[in-house]
Formats: C-alpha cells, structure tokens, sequence
C-alpha cells in the first residue's frame, strides 16, 4: 500500500483514506470481488484509528463502492464498464418520495434569514436595487464556488455559474444553449416539469426505464440521445439513487462523442450519508456534464433562485448564444443569499438537517 495521510491538511483522516481507496476501486488496482486490505492492516501501517479506517470503509460501502461482508471483511462491489447489472432481473425501485422535495420541508431559521435581509440592507444601501449582471452576482457566484468545491469537490471559477429563478428556467436556458435539434433522453419515470418545459420547447424526447440502482443497462447501451437528463441522488418520484457503477456508466456514455450529462441535483445536501453525495460533474474528465440545483429546498422555493455550473468549454458558447439574457433573480436576493453561504448559516443549516435527519433514522431502526 501506498496510502499516505496529511494530519496537517484540510480534509479529515477518515476522507483521505476513502479518498484514495475509491480511486484505486475506480482504477481497478482492486478489482471486483477482490477483497481490500483489512481495517487492522490500514490503521496499522497509517497510524490510525480503527475508528477512523471503519468510517472510510463505511463511505465506501454507502456509496456502492464495496460491501462488507461479516467476519471476512470488506470487498469491491464497482464495476467500471457496469456489466453487472441484470436490466431483466433488477430488484424494483424503492418507494417513491412524495414531492420533488423528497421526504419534507427543512425549514431555514426565519430569524437568521431575516437577520441576513437585514446585514444587507445596511452594508449595500441603495446598491440591492441595482440590475444584477446577466450571469448573477460575482459575490455570490465566487461563493457558491468556495461552497462546491469544499462540499462537492467540484473545481469550477464564477465565470462557470449561472444564476436563475430556480431550476424551470434553467431548463428552458439548456434548450437555447445546446438548440432544439438536440435529442433529450429522460429517466422513465422523471419529474414531469421537465418533461413538459422539454416538450413545450419542441424538444425530442426518450425515455429510458429506471432500475434499482438507475437507468437499466440495456436502455443506456441503446440510447442515441445527444444530451442525458438525469437526477443521480433519489430521482423524483421513483426515489431511485444512482450507484457509483451506474454513474461510471453514466460517464462512459457522455464520453462518447458530442454528449453531454445534465445532472440535476435538487435534494442531496440532505443525504443521511456521512459525507455528502458524489456528483458527476466532479468526476468527469471529458467536461460533459452541466450541474444544476436550486435553494428550493435547502432556505425556501420562495426565492425561485436556482443556478448551474457548466463546463469550461461551453462558457464561450454560452456567452455567445445567452450573455445578453438579464438575471431573473432580484440583486437583493442574490446579495441575501451570498450573505448566509460567505457567514456559513447556509451550511449550518444544512448540517443541523442531516444530524437530524440521521438521528431519526437510527431511532427508527432502533
């Protein structure tokens, strides 16, 4: 093993460790089945505890990267090319959550938002009045990149986001970016907002059945869609969440020729995970994906804020095609919002959920 530990960097020990394990399994130095190394043997040769080689492993097997096995260890469960996968014999989908939400409203403390509303107000005067640049406000946007890439690994500059009013607009600003000759495939079945903006927009369609653990094999191998729209954590309303194998399959389709992935991530900052979810767009080398989320969920819908991230390679075309379009979203808003992600009441927020979510989780198991 070559595993090596920073103590003196940002990044928790535990995160490290499942850092370099997921990309050894990615990179099949452990291949499918094999068995990796014992938690002893690593907190041995680390200098860790066996707490914290457990809570790496656990990562591991939270998201599909392995599966532990009682008294024999932990062994890969991924597989790259995905060939696993019986698209005749997989297990249904799980009971579906019941709004795109997902499993309810997480209230942000109305006091800290108006709190924020009001540290604005004070500092930016008459300026909230102010028309917002076409791509959203440079604070906020340097913001939700300063956020992303501590919670999400993804590495994007502001000229990379876009702001709107909330993800129905985004998806009207993707059919401009990319043009109506393209072919959109959906998960079957998707949120039907985005089937309808999609179909308004003269738009064609496909549709590609869900599995336990996302879009079947056999329906993804078919596909000749120019653009996959997708929802990897807990697809609405199927609530079916994507493994790490079918998100390489994910991958390996974009990779193919002029393709693209719009990943739409609405719910998974409230993931009962011990870290937070992967996202496609953090792991693709071939820049094919476009991330999508909103603050519907996470501070409230009445906001109608929302934003995407593209890839390096399409900022000029999308400055070319879209940079003259106005922001929807109100400065004041945006400088409320920047105000609550650059404090970190956003992300206490968030993580108040999660601890919440997951204690109610054990007590039901208890």
């Amino acid at each position: 093993m070559e595993y090596q530990i920073d103590r003196a960097g940002r990044d928790p020990a535990y995160l490290q460790l499942y850092r370099q394990l997921r990309s050894d399994i990615a990179r099949e130095v452990y291949r499918p089945g094999e068995k990796l190394p014992s938690k002893r043997l690593l907190a041995e040769e680390l200098g860790l505890s066996l707490i914290t080689v457990e809570h790496a492993l656990s990562l591991l097997c939270d998201e599909g990267y392995a599966a532990a096995k009682e008294r024999s260890g932990y062994f890969v469960v991924f597989r790259a090319d995905d060939r696993f996968l019986s698209a005749v014999n997989a297990p249904a989908p799980p009971p579906a959550p019941t709004s795109p939400a997902g499993s309810g409203r997480h209230d942000f403390p109305f006091s800290v938002f108006a709190g924020a509303m009001r540290q604005v107000l004070q500092s930016e005067g008459e300026s909230v009045l102010s028309p917002s640049p076409p791509p959203g406000l440079l604070s906020l946007r340097a913001a939700l990149c300063s956020y992303l890439r501590r919670t999400r690994d993804i590495e994007a500059s502001p000229e990379q986001v876009v702001i709107s009013a909330g993800t129905e607009y985004l998806y009207h600003l993707i059919v401009l970016l990319f043009g109506r000759d393209k072919t959109v495939a959906l998960e079957d079945p998707c949120y039907e907002t985005i089937e309808q903006i999609y179909r308004a927009e003269d738009v064609q369609l496909q549709h590609l059945p869900l599995g336990h653990d996302g879009i079947r094999t056999a329906a993804l191998r078919q596909c000749t869609a120019d653009i996959l729209h997708i929802s990897p954590y807990r697809s609405f309303p199927s609530g079916v969440t994507a493994s790490a194998s079918k998100r390489a399959a994910y991958l390996q389709w974009a990779a193919q020729g002029e393709r693209y992935i719009i990943e739409d991530d609405f719910e998974s900052e409230f993931s009962v995970s011990k870290k937070y979810e992967e996202t496609l767009f953090a792991h693709t080398h071939q820049s094919r994906v476009v991330y999508l989320n909103t603050f519907s969920g996470t501070i409230s819908p009445a906001l109608r804020l929302g934003y995407m991230v593209l890839p390096q390679q399409l900022v000029p075309v999308f400055e070319t095609k879209l940079g003259a379009l106005s922001c929807p979203v109100p400065t004041y808003i945006q400088a409320v919002v920047t105000r609550l992600i650059e404090n970190g009441d956003f992300e206490r927020h968030i993580n108040r959920v999660r601890r919440q979510k997951r204690k109610e989780l054990e007590g039901i198991r208890n």
